[in-house]
């Protein structure tokens, strides 16, 4: 899949809204804590890739393994990405994808991770606009390549969360 970003959307915390509450109703029983809107599309002003980030608070990966059925009949797509980590699904299809779902460890270090950053984001205009130019450059770089496009954003992440203490 190509890497398209697009200007902010001003629709796109309303189209959170909408899927966090199918969620809700769909896996309650795996939730625990949060469902948060993360990634460049839960920031004011960002470009992004026009796929709204969801990040899904769960107990352990080992006990929501009942989720990923769940969610697989109710137009989920599961996919084994980092399965250490997350249960990762996308909707509708991996092909054209509108939602990406993350099944976390709530208040793991990834949890943590990704508030922290998406909130550092969201407050400080310098970063958001160089974390900007970075995203166009790696997507001019990076066009076909959306593994490469996302891992070469990490050392500009891990440097952001280290200087801002997170």
């Amino acid at each position: 899949m190509n890497i398209a970003l697009v200007n902010y959307d001003k629709t796109w915390p309303s189209q959170f809204v909408k899927e966090r509450d199918r969620l809700q109703a769909l896996i309650a029983p795996w939730v625990v804590g949060d469902i948060e809107h993360v990634g460049s599309t839960s920031v004011p002003g960002m470009i992004a890739k026009p796929i709204i980030d969801i990040m899904v608070g769960i107990n352990n990966l080992k006990d929501t393994r009942g989720a990923i059925d769940v969610m697989s009949t109710n137009g989920y797509c599961y996919y084994p990405y980092k399965p250490e980590q997350m249960h990762w699904f996308c909707r509708p299809s991996p092909e054209f994808r509108t939602h990406h779902v993350h099944l976390i460890p709530y208040q793991s270090p990834l949890w943590f991770e990704r508030i922290a950053f998406r909130n550092i984001l969201r407050t400080n205009d310098k970063v958001a606009r160089q974390y900007a130019h970075l995203k166009r450059t790696l997507a001019q770089t990076h066009h076909h390549n959306r593994e490469a496009y996302t891992q070469q954003k990490w050392p500009f992440i891990e440097k952001v969360l280290a200087s801002m203490g997170s």
